[in-house]
């Protein structure tokens, strides 16, 4: 069986992955990274940075705990992206979400991590079938499921 943290830094690596894919696909293929897109990312990040500081500092049920909220508000995020996507004429364009998102200091800082420029409707390039809030939703439910694992696990320890 694998340990806790163990579990918490392959989750770590994992995140932060997800987000090095979604920028080379925004910077060497162009898919320009929409509202939604974008809080996925911030989202993500969040996941890795809670899993790294609760492996490292071995609170490993407060790392998950924290980490399984933001795949929770992932999926919540990514469950409007699809809507988005399966309902034409929906769209979360240029809205004010895009404009308060453009304007966070890490956008202004970071814009080519974090800049919103594209449109949540044309999220349709697909990877094996699945387009990227696909996959989006497919790595928040893994990456729940796995925090949850770990929150049991620690439960059973005690």
């Amino acid at each position: 069986m694998p340990r806790s943290r163990s579990v918490l830094l392959i989750i770590s690596l994992i995140s932060f992955a997800l987000v090095a894919i979604a920028v080379y696909l925004q910077h060497a293929h162009d898919m320009l990274p929409c509202p939604l897109c974008v809080i996925q990312r911030y989202l993500f990040l969040a996941i890795g940075i809670a899993a790294l500081l609760g492996a490292l500092r071995g609170k490993i049920r407060s790392g998950a705990g924290v980490a399984l909220l933001a795949a929770l508000g992932g999926l919540g995020v990514v469950g409007k992206h699809l809507y988005v996507l399966a309902n034409p004429g929906f769209s979360c364009g240029i809205d004010p979400m895009e404009t308060m998102l453009n304007k966070i200091p890490t956008a202004t800082l970071l814009p080519w991590l974090f800049q919103a420029d594209g449109l949540c409707e044309n999220a349709t390039d697909g990877i094996l079938g699945l387009s990227i809030p696909q996959w989006s939703a497919v790595w928040f439910v893994l990456l729940a499921l796995a925090l949850v694992w770990v929150l049991v696990a620690g439960r059973r320890a005690r």
